[in-house]
């Protein structure tokens, strides 16, 4: 098994999966065509999906729009087998997200059941999943709400967490992997937008663009940035290369980043290649469960699959 690709898809089924870990790594098959795994990796999520329609739900998970990840593959499941159980986890799924889940007063989804809080890691968990089951405008509502709460004008970066309840940063700092999520995210959506939003389409391709020039004037001399995306005393991180690099291969591949941006992702790409150890596992991530130190995780398996597909659609 020498290809990485092979060896770090191994180690991701591998690894326990919480449920946004699940969803992730279920896109990164979607996005690889490997049919069979996303159609398994849909029935677990279904299988597992909660008396509120979360899927993916383990235990007492407070996550709000983390279980939504999952609903790409399980639509797609449904599609490819027309199985009614896929068609009715999404459906729930998505009447979760536009009905009870916990929002803001003007409409923002919160990230957690618990708190009132609005976290970066949402651009990339709830809007996707909007788009794919037809509620573009919703799904362009939440990333402009993120946007609206997250965005620093003057760092040109995303900071993590916004509390409604105080009115203030639960935590202001620019984390790298949040804003790999924010980047990611905005791009699936773009990726689903029909001609008819294209106003829409062309300011969220403004706001990549902006983030994109707002994490690359850190990116270190490795290809890899620090936890915290401006501070150099925080642990130097691999996932947050693997998002962007995803990023910047799938706008290309869409025509909508202008090749500039082309040795940035392949650097990066570089970068993340050299972080795959001789069990298939990427190295240097923000580590579970804790998030807070580098290890490996599901997300960033996931993300190297993520990275490789965009590659390779890109340079085929």
């Amino acid at each position: 098994m020498n290809n990485p690709i092979d060896k770090v898809k191994s180690a991701l089924l591998a690894m326990q999966r919480n449920p946004w870990e699940q969803g992730v790594a279920a896109q990164a098959f979607l996005e690889l065509g490997e049919d069979e795994l996303v159609i398994l990796m849909a029935k677990e999520a279904a299988y597992r999906q909660d008396s509120k329609g979360r899927l993916g739900a383990l235990y007492n998970d407070p996550g709000v729009t983390d279980p939504a990840s999952n609903g790409e593959a399980v639509l797609t499941a449904y599609r490819m087998t027309g199985e009614p159980a896929f068609k009715t986890a999404a459906d729930r799924m998505l009447d979760f997200l536009l009905n009870h889940a916990p929002r803001t007063p003007k409409g923002i989804l919160y990230h957690i059941m618990d708190k009132p809080q609005v976290w970066v890691d949402s651009f990339y968990m709830g809007p996707p999943f909007l788009a794919a089951a037809g509620q573009l405008q919703e799904a362009v509502k939440q990333v402009e709400g993120f946007r609206e709460l997250l965005w620093d004008n003057s760092a040109i970066l995303f900071s993590h967490i916004w509390d409604e309840g105080t009115q203030s940063f639960a935590r202001r700092d620019f984390w790298g992997v949040g804003n790999g999520w924010a980047a990611a995210g905005m791009t699936r959506v773009l990726r689903m937008l029909p001609p008819e939003l294209e106003v829409d389409r062309q300011r969220l391709i403004g706001y990549v663009k902006d983030l994109l020039d707002g994490c690359l004037t850190h990116l270190r001399s490795d290809g890899l940035f620090h936890d915290v995306i401006d501070k150099r005393e925080t642990f130097i991180e691999t996932n947050l290369s693997q998002m962007l690099a995803y990023t910047i291969y799938r706008g290309l591949k869409g025509g909508w980043l202008p090749v500039s941006f082309q040795p940035y992702a392949d650097r990066m790409r570089q970068a993340a290649h050299k972080k795959v150890d001789n069990y298939g596992l990427v190295q240097g991530v923000c580590g579970a469960p804790s998030f807070d130190r580098p290890g490996v995780a599901p997300e960033g398996q996931a993300f190297f699959l993520l990275m490789e597909a965009a590659y390779l659609a890109f340079s085929s």
